[in-house]
């Protein structure tokens, strides 16, 4: 680890300014993913912002127009407890339950979970190529192990995977990120808050020198309402996804589906949000012949290697349970 200074501001406004000025900081809160790197020496801070006593980017509950709103400082267990979030979006609260061990649970903030970087082994390990820590130097992951990497939004210079799985979530709902920077307040989709590889892979969010987030607001909806998170990993216990589903649906009596959400983990990039799917399910009820083809277009445009391809039929049986099981909850 490389020496670096602390600074602890006293309000959003003098971190944003710190964090302008001097290029080489970054803002911690729990530090569960930036402490690992930095320890690895791949994460290099000249400065840490401790923003954990910043106040108003706390809290779980409603905004004035019914929606879910988190502060970016709360904890992943406080949000996947609250009774309003298991009543009303529980594909998050079942995302967070599933996406660490119970410690790190209770240390990781909203906010850093959706900023957390690759579990790549080869990003994480210095002696190998990676265009995501050194641009241009190539990328090991392509013709190394690539079982645990992404088959969607991949380019030829990075297939590293988003661990995130409250990321699938968020991606599955409708919903939207409050930043706070230099120029003041902006409310981004959250589909544009990450970037796909592409030629740039060391760039990963669209995020300004200085900008903090501050909140995550969640489209209350029919849709989120009954909603399910369907994670398969090789062991039970804590471990990041092979592959994952996000889904809710909103249905008539007679189990039409009005509206859907799906989205797709394990298998991206980036938080991946399937509106191919989403497109096709309007309309039909959840048969044997509907989640085959769904499963089918879940897959659309995947580029699978040596080691990975095996992604696409479970992740094709895995939507399947994740449908049947909301049609069955559904009655």
């Amino acid at each position: 680890m490389y020496p670096f200074t602390l600074q602890t501001p006293a309000y959003a406004e003098a971190a944003i300014l710190n964090a302008q000025q001097d290029q080489g900081a970054r803002y911690i809160a729990g530090g569960t993913n930036l402490i690992d790197l930095m320890k690895l020496t791949i994460e290099r801070p000249s400065s840490l912002l401790d923003i954990t006593g910043l106040p108003g980017l706390e809290g779980v509950g409603r905004d004035t127009d019914g929606n879910l709103r988190v502060g970016a400082l709360a904890k992943m267990s406080d949000v996947a407890d609250h009774p309003l979030v298991k009543d009303s979006w529980p594909v998050i609260a079942q995302a967070l339950n599933k996406g660490a061990s119970a410690q790190l649970r209770n240390m990781a903030t909203i906010g850093g979970n959706l900023l957390q970087r690759t579990r790549c082994p080869y990003f994480r390990d210095i002696a190998t190529r990676c265009n995501k820590r050194n641009p241009g130097e190539g990328c090991d992951a392509i013709g190394g192990i690539n079982r645990e990497h992404a088959l969607l939004g991949v380019s030829d210079h990075c297939i590293a995977l988003n661990p995130s799985d409250l990321c699938v979530a968020l991606a599955a709902c409708d919903t939207v990120v409050e930043i706070l920077g230099p120029a003041g307040r902006r409310i981004v989709p959250f589909e544009q808050l990450h970037r796909k590889p592409e030629g740039t892979p060391q760039i990963e969010h669209n995020l300004s020198r200085g900008e903090l987030i501050t909140a995550v607001i969640v489209k209350a909806n029919a849709a989120s309402r009954h909603s399910t998170y369907l994670k398969i990993r090789d062991r039970e216990s804590y471990q990041f996804a092979v592959v994952s589903v996000a889904a809710g649906i909103e249905t008539t009596s007679d189990g039409t589906i009005v509206e859907a959400r799906v989205g797709l983990g394990g298998v991206a990039t980036v938080p991946w949000r399937a509106r191919n799917v989403e497109s096709f399910l309007r309309g039909r009820r959840i048969d044997d012949e509907t989640v085959t083809e769904a499963g089918r277009l879940s897959m659309a445009g995947a580029t699978p290697r040596a080691h990975n391809e095996f992604k696409l039929a479970l992740m094709e049986g895995v939507l399947a349970d994740a449908l049947f099981s909301l049609k069955n909850s559904n009655g």
